[in-house]
């Protein structure tokens, strides 16, 4: 997955985010779900590619970038 594969389904979970967000009369429980896995995603996806950037800046292979784990991402805020 390149840089713009990246962005494009950045785009697209903030997209599905906002149309959540923006419902009225509340969340039912699925979309409440829904929408922690599309956080923790969005928060995988950015990590992604800040690793990326920052080994093409050192002039390593962006490829060598992986995906990691929620709980690695998520333990970032503490």
């Amino acid at each position: 997955m390149d840089n713009e594969e990246i962005l494009d389904d950045i785009g697209a979970l903030v997209e599905e985010e906002r149309a959540l967000r923006q419902r009225t009369g509340g969340l039912l429980p699925e979309e409440r779900a829904r929408l922690a896995a599309l956080e923790v995603r969005l928060d995988q996806c950015w990590d992604l590619l800040r690793q990326r950037r920052a080994k093409e800046e050192f002039g390593e292979d962006p490829d060598t970038a992986t995906l990691r784990p929620a709980a690695e991402v998520e333990s970032y805020r503490n």
